[in-house]
């Protein structure tokens, strides 16, 4: 037993339909989409949040490297 082919997939689709309804799966299609939806946008707004920083680099060895630039805050 292989791979399932689109007969295997159309009647598994037929009994999930007759078992749970085809309203029910629209909602959960709907309920889905919209989360899905939700997390690219929550995704774009953190993304837009973050001030576009740039950091500094250093060459070595003819390489360009990135460096954290720490600074000591006093309490």
């Amino acid at each position: 037993m292989g791979s399932f082919s689109i007969w295997h997939w159309l009647i598994v689709l037929v009994i999930v339909m007759l078992v749970f309804g085809t309203k029910k799966l629209r909602n959960v299609g709907q309920d889905l989409g919209g989360a899905v939806k939700g997390f690219k946008d929550g995704m774009k707004e953190a993304n837009a949040d973050k001030p576009a920083e740039a950091q500094p680099t250093q060459q070595v060895n003819g390489q360009t490297i990135d460096v954290e630039v720490k600074e000591k805050t006093k309490s």
